[in-house]
């Protein structure tokens, strides 16, 4: 942990959302910030410095590939609707330059992708060095709703937790660091916040009718997360269950889980490949 992204938290936010053994996710309170002892009048002017520091981290990490650095972050959103995971692209992972991030959306598959395993569609969005990659939502749909609405056999399901477990370590063994995250609201949140697309005509297009069908399954998805933390929560992608009923506090943690992965990496500027005092002299001359 360094100093820049531990600056306003009180504790080693990592840590304290990290899925370990003996984690259980009905113990989670959604509404909790754990770590963080500002309040949300002071989150806004916090979550900017960090982006400060986040765009400068990816621009070192993309300029130290030019030279040759495998190295690359690979944030993988999972939630309920409505958790707040376009927040999180637009408000945390926005800050940086475009052309640093690799984002991919795995929706329903297509019959192509049916053809192949599940992982064929995923492994070939894998950001390249030098670039953040988010999935929103991803491989994980595989062993969730997969499972909830038993569209795998079961043999299947269970196969699949340790393809996951070999592909990421894979992945992680090329040098990109995993950052797992599920942002864990509470089901009287999402009703709320279901209420308000439909209140506001501005929100209209945002609600979706098949997610109070999917509401009416919520236990079954919080068993099918929980199986998911025993199986997938590896040393090398350890899973972060972060209380999202505060879009804030979420914000905050996940941008926080960004920096710590950058500053493990450790980017830093390349050295110039050619001769800058003559480049100087041409330049000058010109």
């Amino acid at each position: 942990m360094t100093a820049r992204s531990q600056k306003y938290w009180t504790g080693d936010v990592s840590k304290l959302l990290r899925v370990r053994d003996g984690f259980r996710l009905s113990k989670v309170d959604p509404d909790a910030t754990p770590g963080y002892g500002r309040s949300k009048k002071h989150a806004a002017d916090d979550l900017v410095e960090g982006a400060t520091q986040l765009e400068g981290l990816q621009e070192q990490l993309y300029a130290q590939s030019t030279r040759g650095a495998g190295d690359a972050v690979l944030l993988v959103l999972q939630a309920m609707d409505t958790a707040g995971k376009g927040g999180i692209i637009r408000h945390v992972v926005g800050a940086v330059d475009p052309q640093g991030v690799a984002l991919a959306a795995f929706k329903k598959p297509t019959s192509e992708e049916l053809a192949h395993d599940f992982l064929w569609r995923v492994g070939k969005r894998v950001p390249a060095p030098g670039r953040i990659g988010v999935f929103d939502r991803s491989h994980y749909e595989d062993v969730l709703i997969g499972r909830v609405r038993s569209l795998a056999p079961a043999d299947e399901i269970e196969r699949r937790y340790g393809a996951i477990n070999d592909f990421e370590k894979r992945l992680a063994d090329a040098g990109v660091r995993i950052v797992k995250v599920m942002l864990h609201i509470s089901s009287d949140e999402q009703k709320a916040r279901l209420m308000d697309r439909l209140t506001r005509p501005d929100k209209n297009w945002k609600y979706n009718p098949a997610d109070v069908d999917e509401r009416a399954l919520w236990s079954q998805y919080m068993d099918a997360y929980q199986t998911v933390f025993e199986r997938t929560s590896t040393e090398w992608a350890p899973w972060h269950v972060v209380p999202a009923n505060r879009k804030w506090y979420a914000r905050l943690a996940v941008q926080h889980l960004l920096l710590e992965a950058l500053e493990g990496i450790g980017p830093s500027w390349p050295a110039a490949d050619f001769d800058v005092a003559a480049e100087r002299k041409r330049l000058a001359a010109t």
